[in-house]
């Protein structure tokens, strides 16, 4: 009796996990088509990122922003500050040991400089119109060899009136620097033509028949010390650079 009760139940049993099968398997098909469905719509409305920069971005969340400061803006002659208009820029910078020669520059022309092959050892000079602003002559005179300091003399005092003169050293600018021509740059306002002693660093600017402005720096020189010096035997450089303001039209 108990068997045939059995064999009764066993084709229900059976029945029942058919149905549970079927409605297992429509389930998973139902969500499937529900993830395809949502990841065509994800794909269709955010756009189009490669997988670089998709990374890129998930590692730069976070990161705090570098803040680039712009380029500084060059100036003339590679000075500092920029000049107001109607001024005119300068830079004057000595030489540096043997290798490292002297500048002149003046309204971003290079007046005198290895670059234009006029720069040598002693003291070199340019001559410029102060109401143009544009060079009249430039020459070097040797001051460790020679006697230059005669000619030189006469240069400087050729210039003529209402010019800038601009001085530099190259190396020595004393050893045959004689009393005519230091009298001729003291009288154009030098303070230091007197100090200079053996490769001192030197620079120098000044006016001939007028007065240049109180606040324009006009000399600057360094001494040679074998405790202190930059090159082996020479001192290091020394510059002055500003605007000297225009002759009023």
């Amino acid at each position: 009796m108990a068997r045939a009760q059995r064999r009764q139940l066993l084709p229900v049993r059976r029945d029942r996990r058919g149905r549970l099968g079927t409605l297992k398997a429509v389930f998973l098909f139902f969500a499937s088509m529900c993830a395809w469905y949502s990841g065509y719509l994800l794909a269709e409305l955010i756009p189009d990122v490669s997988l670089s920069s998709a990374v890129y971005s998930i590692r730069s969340i976070g990161e705090r922003p570098v803040l680039r400061a712009p380029a500084p803006k060059r100036q003339k002659c590679d000075i500092w500050t920029s000049c107001p208009p109607n001024t005119y820029a300068y830079r004057l910078l000595s030489g540096g040991g043997r290798d490292k020669y002297a500048k002149i520059c003046f309204e971003d022309e290079l007046l005198i400089g290895e670059k234009t092959r006029n720069v040598a050892r002693g003291i070199n000079i340019a001559i410029v119109n102060y109401a143009t602003g544009k060079v009249i002559a430039t020459q070097y005179f040797d001051m460790y060899e020679g006697d230059n300091s005669g000619p030189m003399t006469n240069f400087i005092q050729s210039a003529p009136p209402n010019s800038l003169l601009l001085m530099v050293t190259h190396d020595d600018g004393s050893s045959r620097l004689k009393e005519d021509a230091k009298k001729a740059i003291e009288a154009l306002g030098s303070k230091e033509v007197r100090n200079m002693q053996f490769r001192s660093s030197w620079v120098f600017l000044t006016a001939k028949g007028f007065e240049l402005p109180a606040g324009i720096e006009r000399e600057k020189i360094n001494h040679s010390d074998n405790s202190r010096n930059r090159y082996s035997g020479w001192p290091a450089e020394v510059q002055i650079e500003g605007c000297i303001p225009k002759e009023p039209s």
